[in-house]
């Protein structure tokens, strides 16, 4: 959902130059684009201010979205449907509840890289992707990162609340933790030289999906995610993974 506005159209310009569809973009008139605007110095970001409306879209735009989005599901091959979650209003909890139902009916897989507003919403998803501080905040729970059995049972708590097959933790330096009903893997970090953080969970969380669509097993999936957060920490602003330095070093581990 963009705004009837300058960014809004420059968004659909780059959607353009990209290949991208716009078919799927709803314009809101009562809303404005949603701007990131990051200061850099050198290879380091030192602060970043969002020009935003995080109200919820209205329920015109919820249906004209959801509408949308089922017409995707229904019409197209989907692999793989990843709710990527800002609390910027665009995904409601009925959205979501719908969507998940939709998936499900339909035997999709679908990932979650959640924010604090939505968090418990997510239910019946198959793969559900926080971060350290997320965790806490979701449960409204606080823990030692570095004692794994309290760090498992917060993910025993938040697997019996949503009920996800499968929920990865990004920890950071400390890498990432992947559980199921029947296992859990820690996957400690690899060396990098971070330059920027931008995008490291939304990386994470892109790779998770296509090693889930590929049908990849859990602990495969971790590894390469944690990989490929590691990769784009290194590079300045908000940047893609190249794929062939991906496979590189994916030899390395697997």
């Amino acid at each position: 959902v963009i705004g009837n506005d300058e960014a809004g159209k420059d968004f659909e310009s780059l959607l353009g130059i990209s290949n991208l569809s716009n078919e799927s973009v709803i314009k809101s008139s009562s809303r404005k684009t949603t701007l990131k605007t990051r200061i850099i110095s050198g290879s380091q970001q030192i602060l970043r201010f969002d020009e935003e409306d995080v109200k919820p879209i209205s329920n015109n735009e919820e249906n004209q979205l959801l509408e949308q989005i089922t017409y995707h599901l229904e019409q197209q091959k989907i692999d793989v449907v990843i709710f990527e979650d800002y609390n910027k209003g665009s995904i409601t909890t009925t959205l979501i509840e719908k969507v998940v139902q939709k998936c499900n009916d339909l035997n999709i897989p679908i990932t979650v890289d959640p924010k604090k507003i939505n968090f418990l919403d997510y239910r019946n998803v198959t793969l559900f992707k926080p971060n350290l501080k997320e965790l806490k905040e979701g449960l409204k729970i606080n823990f030692d990162k570095k004692n794994i059995d309290e760090l498992n049972n917060a993910i025993n708590t938040l697997q019996s609340k949503i009920k996800a097959e499968i929920v990865l933790v990004t920890l950071s330096e400390m890498g990432v933790i992947i559980k199921t009903a029947n296992n859990s893997d820690l996957i400690d970090a690899h060396i990098r030289n971070i330059s920027d953080v931008s995008g490291a969970g939304d990386t994470v969380i892109s790779v998770a999906s296509l090693g889930l669509a590929l049908k990849m097993e859990p602990k495969q999936i971790a590894k390469l995610a944690n990989l490929a957060g590691g990769l784009v920490c290194e590079k300045v602003g908000v940047a893609p993974i190249d794929k062939e330095q991906l496979l590189h070093e994916a030899k390395n581990i697997f």
